[in-house]
């Protein structure tokens, strides 16, 4: 993994002629007021409120950073963001009581958790290429978080009601294991280097250490607090370092904190959170408080608490990762630079999008046209 991200950070350095990006907006989904918050990582402000559907929880960026969906818990559908205008570009039906998504690496598919208000459970794969279902999969009761492998091989689903995690294989669409952990696991989170998943059980105060070689637990961590008269922690998002080295589990409700090696203090009730593509930085979601606290990852501190919407939860990897080019926003021939970089470098738009892991060319036009602010 450290080697992939070597050569994928020497490959953008031969394309790059500035060090400007993309800005790293996090997108957090308001439960109670029905609306995303759009918060600029740099400066940390909220520069957009888009409305969506009812009830909005699960929240990912495609890795392309092509589009934002967003699932809608009371209105059986997906909202997607075009974050180019950060408006709703298409809203797509799904199963019953839509939890939390996750996005393919390639960005071709996104897998969507339908809770069934805890009587069933299903996982709905959207195709993002026309934003249409084509797959229904059975899993476990009442799934609610969701990841992809980085190789895009399984997708890893946790089962509140059933106590286990369901694997299902991308190939297929079909459920290949199912393992069991421990009560009411909500979220988790793969490593990026695919060997681990971690999994958030909320009713045991603990996370469970998956191996994905064979799919078994191998070691189940407590997490929160330990005062026996502190009501637990109930464990809720999972998320985990880009280098590997740190997994950050947000403990809801009465423990009020963020697990690393140590527990950061936050805001009231902890639910979604994810880290930003540098590793610096961790948006926590605090659904009684109204806002989002962010940690710095070199401290494990609080730097700053940005107010957003009522009863955010985001729960998803909704930071989108830093693009850059190599010509100069602004600039009459920034596009134009761009392009002839990339072709030069990879020797054809299509090897470009496909060696930086664009879905298609067009994906990759479309991100430089944003940056190039075109």
């Amino acid at each position: 993994m450290k080697l992939r991200s070597a050569l994928l950070a020497f490959a953008f350095a031969g394309v790059l002629g500035s060090t400007q990006t993309l800005a790293q907006n996090a997108y957090i989904a308001n439960s109670g007021a029905n609306t995303v918050s759009v918060i600029n990582t740099a400066t940390n402000t909220v520069i957009a409120t888009i409305p969506v559907g009812n009830f909005p929880i699960g929240v990912t960026v495609t890795p392309d950073g092509g589009n934002v969906y967003v699932t809608n818990g009371d209105s059986a559908s997906v909202s997607v963001i075009d974050p180019a205008t950060n408006t709703v570009i298409d809203t797509v039906s799904v199963g019953t009581q839509p939890y939390s998504l996750a996005a393919t690496p390639d960005g071709r598919r996104v897998y969507v958790a339908n809770a069934c208000y805890g009587f069933c459970g299903s996982v709905s794969v959207i195709d993002t290429a026309n934003n249409m279902v084509i797959a229904t999969i059975p899993v476990g009761y009442s799934p609610g978080g969701v990841a992809v492998a980085p190789d895009g091989g399984k997708v890893y689903v946790a089962n509140a009601f059933s106590g286990t995690v369901s694997v299902i294989a991308t190939k297929s669409n079909t459920v290949i294991d199912t393992v069991t952990v421990q009560e009411i696991p909500h979220f988790l989170a793969v490593t990026p280097d695919g060997r681990r998943v971690y999994v958030g059980n909320s009713y045991s105060n603990t996370v469970s250490v998956i191996d994905t070689a064979d799919d078994t637990v191998i070691a189940t961590i407590p997490v929160g607090s330990t005062d026996p008269f502190a009501g637990g922690s109930y464990p809720q998002g999972v998320a985990v370092s880009p280098d590997g080295s740190k997994v950050y589990v947000a403990n809801s409700y009465l423990a009020n904190s963020v697990s690393v090696i140590d527990t950061i203090p936050v805001g009231n009730g902890p639910e979604g959170l994810a880290v930003t593509a540098d590793g610096s930085k961790i948006y926590v979601a605090n659904i009684w408080d109204y806002d989002v606290s962010v940690i710095n990852a070199a401290t494990d501190k609080v730097v700053t608490t940005v107010p957003v919407g009522v009863n955010p939860q985001a729960f998803g990897v909704f930071i989108q990762r830093p693009i850059g080019f190599a010509g100069t926003p602004g600039k009459t021939n920034c596009y134009g630079q761009s392009v002839s970089a990339l072709t030069s470098q990879y020797h054809g738009l299509n090897a470009a999008a496909t060696a930086l892991g664009y879905s298609s060319a067009k994906a990759l036009q479309n991100t430089i046209l944003a940056f190039c602010g075109a």
